[in-house]
């Protein structure tokens, strides 16, 4: 009994001693979301708050690099490329440092994101792309340092950085109408090769029509030409074999088995080489 007594209080020990205590965090963190037009922009950054004292120009002085929050580096990311300034900024994931000014920001968007702070050594290379930011006055203080993105377009929008009594704009425009054009473009051509054997695939594995998968598998084929994929020859003389027409899979799959064995994939000569044999093929 002594020893159960001694154990758990062993583990009650223990427990103690792995916990952790939790408080709030001086600069909290968070994470817009927003699409603009046909792009995402997702921003994570931390919060630091005012707390009485003198931001610009004192905490955080003029002509100097800020790192544009607290804590890890203030992101952003764009899945698409982006423009600014003039500037052909490519899709991806960017730290943003900034070098605040009474009239006007630099903003810098730098490949290394990976930096507590400002870099301990800063790489001129890693700088994708410096933009001016416009300075506006705010009506009252910003307690709380803010990133908004607003003056949302179909093909621009507007990064804000407020703090204090300062709102710091850049504009970005996003490839809006080349993406929609594009997507417009893809749809009213009609499915793709991969569609039908997609389509194809899904009717004949779940046994839904074979008749209709046979149809689309076709189209596919027609589609690629004299390059027809083995794999997808291979699906038709499953196709086939599965309606009864064996006469029909044993042809087709003499042709996967051709274009396997051109291209190298052994796996794919197999499974033809058994199903000839199974279907009786001479």
């Amino acid at each position: 009994m002594k020893k159960l007594i001694l154990f758990l209080f062993a583990g009650v020990l223990s427990g103690a001693a792995t916990a952790q205590i939790q408080v709030p965090q001086p600069s909290p963190s968070a994470t817009i979301e927003q699409q603009v037009g046909l792009t995402n922009v997702v921003i994570k950054y931390a919060r630091p708050g005012m707390k009485g004292r003198d931001i610009f120009g004192d905490l955080v002085p003029y002509g100097e690099r800020w790192r544009t929050g607290a804590n890890n580096n203030t992101t952003i990311s764009f899945d698409t490329k982006v423009k600014i300034d003039g500037q052909e900024l490519a899709e991806g994931t960017y730290a943003i440092y900034t070098v605040p000014r009474e009239n006007e920001w630099d903003v810098i968007f730098y490949e290394d994101t990976n930096n507590w702070g400002l870099p301990q050594e800063w790489d001129n290379s890693k700088v994708a792309l410096t933009a001016k930011a416009k300075v506006q006055q705010m009506p009252m203080p910003m307690e709380t340092f803010t990133i908004l993105i607003d003056e949302l377009k179909n093909d621009s929008a507007a990064l804000n950085f407020i703090w204090d009594e300062t709102v710091a704009t850049l504009q970005f425009n996003v490839p809006t109408d080349e993406r929609a054009m594009a997507s417009i473009d893809r749809v009213m051509k009609g499915p793709s090769p991969n569609d039908y054997f997609a389509a194809a695939t899904y009717y004949h594995d779940s046994g839904k029509d074979y008749k209709k998968a046979l149809e689309w598998v076709n189209k596919a084929l027609e589609m690629q030409g004299e390059n027809a994929p083995f794999w997808m020859l291979r699906k038709k003389s499953l196709i086939q074999a599965d309606l009864g027409m064996k006469k029909e899979a044993i042809e087709t799959a003499r042709r996967s088995l051709a274009a396997a064995e051109k291209a190298g994939n052994k796996d794919y000569v197999k499974m033809n080489q058994d199903s000839l044999k199974e279907w009786g093929a001479k």
